[in-house]
């Protein structure tokens, strides 16, 4: 544990890609089985629950809490720290000396597998509960904050699981796809990939198995760019607003990855069952569609991150998806074909299979890039992100490969907006209000404006930034609520945005989609902001069809 401890308390202070990859790459090489499976495991997908027995952790924490912390020390302690398990780790007590006064035992040198083991073991509860409190009685603070980020699932440090994968394997001289290739054919702690990886034995066999082929990306269009292009080396398509998504079908079973190569099938057991007599790996975008006409973004983030969705959810949000590549054809691989081949065969493969819940996503045709550029404009309106340019001759390859695909989005929306509310950040931002809830102006029912709220971001600003922006919030402070602060209004945030969509949540009736903060208007009265007109103004008015 005291390994784990140290990678995860760098990784959240260390800066930089590169320092972190190091780092990762040295614990995986230093660190003996099972343990360093298992921190694999809690950077990438979480450690399964089913490793860890009964562990409803919230519940355990609150009774451990009640039970051996004062209340009163622990709510004003989370409030300011604002992170569970750090507040946990440095308030918990010292163990109870011996009886007869000596002092407590000397705590153990507890691995991640002797935990795993330890709260696997327990078949209730109450058993988790209490191996859980002896755990954090044996450790010292920085080991109890490890210990409940690991169990927790949400270590919180700067680290994608993309980048986890990377390290591993830079760590052992492989190519990250050549990892990502098996990734969701083997299970933690990873005991046979290590040992692939060390050549220590054969490459795991998942070639059976609806396993995640990482994805090609591509690069944004800049002005410079054009120049070096030719009309006639690229195919077009639209770029819609949705969510990438590989559907892999082999032998009866499907599952569904996202662009990351998380599995998020449960969230969408009808696509599954739409792909379930297919043999096929196919990649497209994953949108909600009502009576062939796609709906906003948001209808989709309804279904997102999801464990289960109840059948009123599948018939109030229908998902269907929008092919745009084949990878695999039955058993054949065709990623090392040009696009226009695998274009080709992927037309035939629908045409023949007729998958349910699923059509093609048209090209888009076009001779010279100022006719292109006509159609690009005329996205906005439409309710299209954007425009996919792809190399016709090129083969599918993983990773963002330099001249081969261009994506040409719409550019951002902007609006000024002010300052509402205030919530303290997680991990390194826990000390700072970094979260900003903004709003714009409309008239009240008396009359008199009022500010309603449009949307939250918490990127877009410098450290130096961020610290002017916790002083201005601490010093407008005007009402608390927990972590949260309500300001007076006095500070304008220009806003970038990607688009406007309909927002029962908000008292508004409106949301944008990706906001951010795109300059803090420091000169600008926050009477002189945006109204509630100008933002519904950009509702789209006609969703784009199917064709």
């Amino acid at each position: 544990m005291r390994a784990f401890a140290g990678l995860l308390e760098e990784l959240g202070y260390l800066q930089g890609r590169n320092r972190k990859l190091a780092r990762m790459v040295r614990y995986f090489r230093e660190t003996p089985d099972p343990d360093r499976g298992w921190a694999l495991a809690a950077l990438t997908d979480g450690v399964p629950q089913t490793a860890l027995g009964r562990l409803p952790l919230r519940r355990m924490l609150a009774d451990l809490t009640q039970r051996f912390l004062d209340p009163v020390l622990y709510r004003l302690s989370r409030d300011y720290v604002g992170d569970t398990a750090e507040t946990v780790a440095l308030v918990w007590p010292a163990p109870a000396p011996r009886t007869g006064g000596e002092p407590a035992a000397e705590p153990p040198a507890l691995g991640l597998g002797a935990i795993v083991h330890a709260l696997g073991a327990c078949t209730t509860t109450a058993a988790s509960t209490a191996t859980l409190g002896e755990l954090l009685d044996h450790l010292d603070a920085q080991g109890r904050w490890a210990l409940l980020k690991f169990i927790g699932g949400a270590p919180r440090v700067g680290v994608s699981a993309r980048l986890a994968k990377t390290a591993l394997a830079e760590a052992f001289g492989r190519d990250v796809a050549e990892v990502e290739e098996v990734w969701h054919g083997v299970e933690a702690p990873y005991a046979e990939l290590f040992a692939w990886l060390e050549g220590r034995a054969a490459r795991p066999d998942v070639d059976a198995l609806p396993i995640f082929r990482p994805v090609m990306l591509a690069h944004p269009i800049e002005d410079e760019d054009w120049a070096r292009l030719k009309p006639d080396d690229f195919a077009a398509e639209w770029k819609w607003d949705g969510i990438r998504v590989q559907i892999s079908a082999r032998r009866g079973q499907v599952r569904i990855f996202s662009r990351q190569g998380d599995d998020i099938s449960p969230a969408f057991p009808e696509i599954r069952l739409a792909f379930s007599g297919h043999a096929c790996v196919v990649d497209g975008e994953l949108l909600v569609v009502r009576k062939g006409e796609v709906a906003p973004f948001n209808d989709l983030q309804q279904r997102l991150n999801r464990k289960a969705v109840s059948p009123r959810m599948q018939a109030q949000y229908p998902v269907h998806v929008r092919l745009y590549d084949l990878l695999l054809d039955g058993d054949v691989d065709v990623r090392p074909l040009p696009f226009s081949e695998r274009r080709t065969r992927l037309e035939a493969w629908f045409a023949r299979e007729r998958p349910l819940l699923a059509d093609l996503s048209g090209l888009v045709p076009f001779e010279t890039f100022a006719e292109l550029n006509r159609l690009w404009s005329a996205t906005r309106a439409e309710g299209i992100e954007g425009l996919m340019l792809k190399r016709r001759d090129g083969a599918y390859r993983a990773g963002r490969i330099k001249g081969q695909w261009f994506k040409w989005k719409r550019a951002p929306l902007t609006l000024d907006c002010v300052l509402m509310y205030a919530q303290r950040g997680a991990g390194k931002r826990s000390s700072f209000y970094s979260d900003y809830t903004f709003g714009v102006w409309r008239l009240g029912e008396a009359g008199g404006r009022e500010l309603v709220p449009v949307g939250k971001a918490y990127s877009g600003f410098t450290d130096e930034e961020l610290r002017r922006l916790d002083k201005w919030v601490r010093d407008n402070t005007t009402e608390r609520f927990g972590p949260v602060r309500a300001v007076a209004p006095g500070l304008v945030l220009e806003i970038a945005f990607d688009a406007v969509q309909a927002s029962s949540r908000h008292k508004s009736g409106v949301a944008m989609r990706f906001p951010r903060v795109h300059r803090i208007r420091w000169d600008k009265p926050a009477a002189e902001a945006d109204t509630l007109a100008a933002i519904t103004a950009l509702l789209p008015q006609v969703a784009p069809s199917t064709a």
